[in-house]
C-alpha cells in the first residue's frame, strides 16, 4: 500500500459515494487505475465494505456501543457468534477497557436489552457494559 492508495481510502472514508473521476482527478491519474487499486484493496481486505452512517434517532432506531469481556481461550468463539447476529453492525477487537467493542441496532430499547441479554448468555461472555447511543453527531 502506497500513500496514492491511502489518500484512496481517506477519500472512500469522507465520502464512499465520492465519483471514481474526482478521485482520480485529485491523484492525477486515470479512472482506470484508480477503480484498480480500489478492487485491490476490497481483495485484499483493506476496504471490508462501504455502509451508510446513519442517525438512528431520526430514523427512528436505536443503536448502542457495547463493550464486552470474554474469557480469553473463547475470544473467536465469541466474535464468531457476534458476526453471526445480524443485529451486530460492527465488531472491534480492542485495547482498554474491554476486550471487544460492538455496534448494535435495534427497532427499540427494548429490542437492544433482548439483544444484550443474548450477548450476556453466550459461552465465554463475562462482561457487557451497553452505552445506548442518544444520538448522531458526526
Amino acid at each position: 500500500m502506497d500513500e496514492k492508495d491511502r489518500k484512496i481510502i481517506s477519500m472512500l472514508m469522507e465520502n464512499a459515494r465520492i465519483p471514481k473521476t474526482k478521485i482520480a482527478e485529485s491523484l492525477d491519474v486515470t479512472e482506470t487505475a484508480v477503480r484498480k487499486r480500489i478492487s485491490k484493496l476490497e481483495k485484499t481486505g483493506i476496504i471490508m465494505g462501504y455502509r451508510a452512517v446513519i442517525n438512528y434517532k431520526s430514523a427512528g432506531l436505536s443503536a448502542s456501543l457495547t463493550g464486552l469481556d470474554v474469557e480469553p481461550d473463547r475470544l473467536w468463539e465469541v466474535i464468531d457468534r457476534l458476526k453471526g447476529m445480524e443485529e451486530v453492525k460492527s465488531i472491534y477487537l480492542t485495547t482498554g477497557d474491554h476486550m471487544i467493542m460492538l455496534e448494535i441496532v435495534g427497532s427499540s430499547v427494548d429490542e437492544l436489552s433482548k439483544i444484550h441479554e443474548r450477548i450476556s448468555k453466550l459461552g465465554g461472555v463475562k462482561r457487557i457494559c451497553p452505552a445506548i447511543i442518544l444520538d448522531v453527531l458526526k
